[in-house]
């Protein structure tokens, strides 16, 4: 998504306003509290919520400064009672985040500091974090994790077997891709112990990038990426006594390298909670286990006859469904969508008593909970699925009512205080830019002055409308559409679609900007289509997102070509200028309705597209597309490569040769195809760039330059 910046009027002491500029986006909340901090010119400010009227400085950029430190503050860690806090910087990419940097400790009382991680590589620290009793730091380094006594300064290496395929305390590539898996270990609540994963990768196959660019001789960047029908790593949960340097290893049924252990949890100081999916993650298991003995005791069992969700796709960020404990942790919550809808569960700690809380035909997703009250707080909107509302139902009466107000139309987003109370309330719709503010949650009340409204106006020359259309199948489609401001209904413009199409992101949202490329389009005269097909994570329940199960390339492909049909129906259209767009898994669909469809589309360009979808990571694809063995015909029909002796109009493909994510492998096989068939494409590679294509001195503005201008000699612009 878009990233979207915000600025904020803060007091830097005494009084809540003052000369400073603050990015209010950047807000971030204390742990187990009502307090938030921010970061105004490497001085770090600390507000409470009920007291805005004395912000805090904690820490001074004089003080940094003093111990050494150098760089930018890119975020905190503190301790439970906010006495101590560790500054992370320095920070580099691991594949998408930047999860590995330099953590930098200070005693809030003192004001001094001091580096973590003495003689360990610059910017290899990951997840630091505080055990419970504030004795010490873990983190891991280089696929080890490490105790640092915070009194001593002491490094105590407590795993020693890390390799580039032995991965203790993280991930391998395809769980942080696929299962929004990075930060792997949890320290107990006595502090005197970690759980972890351990990844095993050593029969996991790598896929070679080449980079010829960068030194006299080409060299080999290897990557762990286990493709479609290869077997997952190999992993195990392991529990580190850190005094007595012991590891106990959970004894979790099933074969590791067939199952998926995606959310790990404590429960107390000697029992964690484990989630694991099996291979075709359409069973989920919940197990309690022991960390002294290992044992691990079946407590609840789901199973689908597609797949189960164990993160919450449908909000753009890919938030893991956390084990949120209730009832004094005699009970936990969980989502599920095994009656039709995502709806949340109160499931007893022994897995015997199961209730719904969340009712009706509308889909739940879990946001929040405040134990004081016993309020759920969940997005939905039931009448209108571009949309998202805040919904609280209360865990006891099961009450239930909107919180986000009437006024608030369109896309609603939070993010909350640890407990539930507050949170940063963000509002956008096609015609309202976006609105953030600080509310208190249960009443939607700002606890912030009128004049600390934010209100971003984004840089837009058109106008943006919500539409419904039909298809011959009977599948009724969200669409918005862009025009330009001069648009004249009694005039024929060209059309461009934009697509996506696949169960990991929607389009046809009501949000006040369509898509980046296509919008310095629309205002030369351009007609901007977006659409979700069935197989898209809106909230129209479980069939709509499920339909697309062993069908992708398939069903979304012809979702949209029978909605473009409808389309070109329409008066102002010029059904000979119709133009289409997708990255990634939207590249693919590009393709197929490029190759599938001529008489639709004209002209196309794809981007990073998955052109075989034996190619693509194991995890996604076999969650979606079973295993090919099982599917091997639909695995076919649905890539691009099978159709593209098909080709009649003008196609533009575009491809990053240091994509680790869609690899470049994609490009060079459909390549071969079109000259197998003598069909004349523009392409266009980009030398290392990544999955996003943004790396290196220009290479944004001349990605924009390429599509634009490509697409006004293909599909020339204006009204006629």
């Amino acid at each position: 998504m878009i990233k979207k910046r915000f600025l904020l009027l803060l007091f830097v002491c005494t009084s809540f306003f003052a000369q400073t500029d603050i990015d209010i986006n950047e807000l971030k909340w204390l742990p187990n509290s009502h307090s938030f901090w921010v970061n105004s010119n490497q001085n770090i400010l600390v507000y409470d919520v009920d007291k805005l009227n004395q912000g805090t400085t904690i820490l001074t950029n004089e003080q940094l400064k003093n111990a050494g430190f150098s760089g930018e503050v890119e975020d905190l860690v503190w301790n439970q009672n906010k006495t101590k806090v560790l500054v992370y910087t320095n920070s580099k990419k691991v594949w998408r985040a930047n999860t590995k940097g330099d953590y930098w400790f200070f005693d809030l009382a003192t004001g001094k500091g001091r580096k973590l991680g003495a003689n360990l590589e610059e910017s290899s620290l990951m997840f630091t974090k505080f055990s419970n009793d504030n004795e010490n730091v873990a983190y891991v380094s280089k696929h080890n994790i490490y105790l640092e006594n915070l009194a001593s300064g002491k490094i105590t290496p407590l795993t020693t077997d890390g390799t580039d395929k032995i991965i203790n305390g993280t991930f391998d590539w395809v769980y942080e891709e696929e299962l929004a898996a990075r930060d792997g270990f949890r320290w107990s609540p006595d502090g005197k112990s970690i759980a972890f994963w351990r990844v095993d990768a050593s029969e996991t196959k790598f896929h070679f990038m080449i980079n010829n660019t960068d030194a006299l001789y080409p060299f080999i960047v290897p990557v762990e990426y286990p493709k479609a029908g290869e077997k997952p790593s190999n992993v195990k949960i392991g529990v580190i006594d850190v005094y007595a340097l012991k590891t106990n290893w959970l004894d979790i049924p099933g074969e590791p390298d067939n199952n998926y252990l995606v959310r790990m949890e404590w429960m107390e100081k000697d029992a964690v909670m484990v989630v694991q999916l099996n291979r075709n993650q359409n069973q989920a298991s919940i197990y309690n286990c022991n960390t002294k003995s290992g044992k691990a005791n079946l407590i609840y069992e789901e199973k689908s006859a597609e797949w189960i969700d164990v993160f919450d796709i449908s909000s753009g960020v890919y938030d893991g469904f956390p084990c949120q404990f209730v009832d004094n942790g005699k009970a936990f919550l969980w989502s599920s969508d095994a009656d039709g809808w995502m709806h949340i569960y109160k499931i007893s700690r022994d897995g015997k008593k199961k209730e719904l809380i969340t009712t009706g035909n509308f889909d739940a997703y879990f946001k929040a909970y405040n134990d004081k009250t016993k309020s759920i707080y969940y997005i939905a909107s039931p009448k209108d699925a571009t949309q998202r509302y805040l919904y609280e139902t209360n865990l006891n009466s099961r009450k239930t009512k909107r919180i986000t107000p009437e006024i608030f139309e369109g896309t609603n987003e939070y993010e909350f205080s640890t407990d539930g109370a507050y949170a940063k309330h963000t509002n956008s719709n096609i015609n309202r830019d976006f609105n953030i503010r600080l509310v208190s949650v249960s009443d939607h009340k700002k606890i912030l002055p009128k004049e600390a409204d934010v209100l971003v106006k984004p840089t837009r020359n058109f106008s943006l409308e919500k539409f419904k259309v039909t298809t011959v199948d009977g599948v009724e489609m969200d669409g918005i559409m862009a025009k330009p401001l001069n648009f004249d209904p009694s005039k024929k413009y060209p059309v461009f679609f934009y697509v996506y199409g696949e169960p990991m992101a929607s389009v046809a949202n009501d949000m006040p900007y369509f898509n980046g490329f296509i919008d310095l389009l629309i205002p030369k005269g351009y007609i901007g289509i977006a659409m979700d097909n069935r197989g898209t994570p809106v909230l129209k329940g479980t069939k709509w997102r499920k339909s697309i199960y062993k069908n992708i390339g398939i069903v979304n492909t012809r979702d949209q070509a029978m909605a473009a049909k409808e389309i070109l129906k329409w008066n102002f259209i010029d059904t000979s200028r119709v133009a289409v767009h997708g990255w990634s898994g939207g590249g693919a669909v590009t393709l197929n309705l490029m190759f599938q469809y001529p008489d639709i589309y004209k002209t196309g360009v794809a981007i990073a597209a998955v052109t075989d979808q034996h190619f693509y990571d194991n995890i996604y694809t076999e969650r979606y597309m079973g295993l090919p063995g099982e599917n091997e015909t639909a695995y076919i029909q649905a890539s691009p490569v099978t159709h593209a002796k098909n080709l009649k109009g003008n196609l533009l493909y575009i491809h990053g040769t240091g994509d680790d994510n869609v690899h470049y492998k994609n490009a060079e096989v459909l390549i071969n195809e079109l000259i197998k068939y003598d069909k004349v494409f523009n392409l266009m590679i980009y030398p290392n760039r990544s999955h996003s294509i943004y790396e290196g001195e220009g290479t944004t503005r001349h990605l924009a330059d390429t599509f634009i201008k490509f697409i006004e000699e293909k599909c020339p612009p204006g009204a006629k």
